[in-house]
Order: C-alpha cells, then sequence, then structure tokens
C-alpha cells in the first residue's frame, strides 16, 4: 500500500482538497506542486523514480497546466481515466496478480483463478476510466469529485473485500480438504 500511496500521493491531496476548499484551480496547483516535490525529493534522496511516478507527474502537469492555462476543469478531471487505462492495460497480463498475494495464497489457488481476478480488475479499470470520462463530461465538477472519492474508491474497495473472502475461503477450504486426506 505504500507504493500505491506514493503514486497517487498528488492524486490522493488534489481531491482532498478539492473536496474540502471546493476550488478545482487551487487544488490543481497545489497537486502539480506536489507532484514535483514529491519527484524532487525522492531524486535529492538518490532513491529510484519509479515509472508510475514518472507517468503521473507528467500527468499532473500536463493536465494540471492545461486546467489552469484554459481554465476549464475537464481536463485535470479527465487524468484519472488514462491512469484507469494505463493500469487496466498492465492487468491484461497474465500472471500479473501472483508477485501480490502471500506464498499461502498462491500455493493453494489455481493459476486459473488467480489470473480471472487478474482480468477482472482489469476490466474494473477500464469501466471506472471510462466512467470517469462520462461524468466528467457530463457533470459538474462537484459531482465529479464524489464520483472519484466515493464511487471509484468504493468499487475498488468492494472488489478487493470480494476478492479477499473467495480468496481466503478457497484456501482455507483446500487446506482442510488436503488436511483431511492426509489423515
Amino acid at each position: 500500500m505504500k507504493e500505491f500511496f506514493s503514486d497517487m500521493l498528488s492524486t490522493i491531496i488534489f481531491v482532498a482538497l478539492y473536496m474540502a476548499i471546493g476550488d478545482i484551480y487551487i487544488a490543481t496547483g497545489v497537486a502539480i506542486a506536489i507532484g514535483i516535490f514529491q519527484v524532487l525529493y525522492l531524486k535529492l534522496r538518490g532513491r529510484k523514480v519509479d515509472a508510475m511516478q514518472w507517468m503521473g507527474l507528467a500527468l499532473v502537469i500536463v493536465f494540471g497546466s492545461a486546467t489552469l492555462y484554459l481554465q476549464d476543469p475537464r481536463f485535470v478531471m479527465v487524468k484519472p481515466s488514462i491512469i484507469h487505462f494505463a493500469i487496466g492495460c498492465v492487468m491484461m497480463r497474465r500472471g500479473w496478480m501472483a508477485r501480490y498475494l502471500p506464498s499461502r495464497a498462491v500455493e493453494n489457488l489455481s493459476s486459473r483463478m488467480v489470473n480471472g481476478w487478474g482480468y477482472a480488475w482489469a476490466f474494473l479499470m477500464f469501466g471506472l476510466g471510462i466512467s470517469n470520462i462520462v461524468i466528467a463530461m457530463t457533470y459538474s465538477p462537484q459531482i465529479w469529485g464524489y464520483f472519484i472519492s466515493f464511487g471509484a474508491m468504493g468499487a475498488k474497495i468492494a472488489m478487493f473485500g470480494l476478492q479477499y473472502w473467495i480468496f481466503k475461503a478457497t484456501v482455507i477450504r483446500r487446506l482442510s480438504t488436503s488436511g483431511a486426506a492426509a489423515s
């Protein structure tokens, strides 16, 4: 979660600030500054800047600058869609999820199940990206703010909870079955 939080820091601060003060332009300026500061901080500390962080910085600078220059919030509102689409494409790679699972889960879950859930996550990302574009182009920045804060995040939390529950039940069932067979 630390890496995810780091990758999404400027977006998280943007949404939180926008929801708190209701000014998309101030929130955009702060998000750009946070993104630049974060990369500079890592560079000064001699740490590697991950590709996701470079992409996030480029997106926040390009779309944030377009929002500020053109005084059109839709540019920054569409940015999460690009991130969702990029993540969705990465998640289409077979087996990507296995490296995030504990060894006990990897040993007791079929690759078919793990790959299936990986593809389900990819389709969720694509669906959220499309939904974000529709909401950003159709509704007010306030409605969009609620969607990106609660709708998109809620969908990811619900998906994670469902997957966790199913994986846990499957592992427990397999372990109890293999324990009964060993007896």
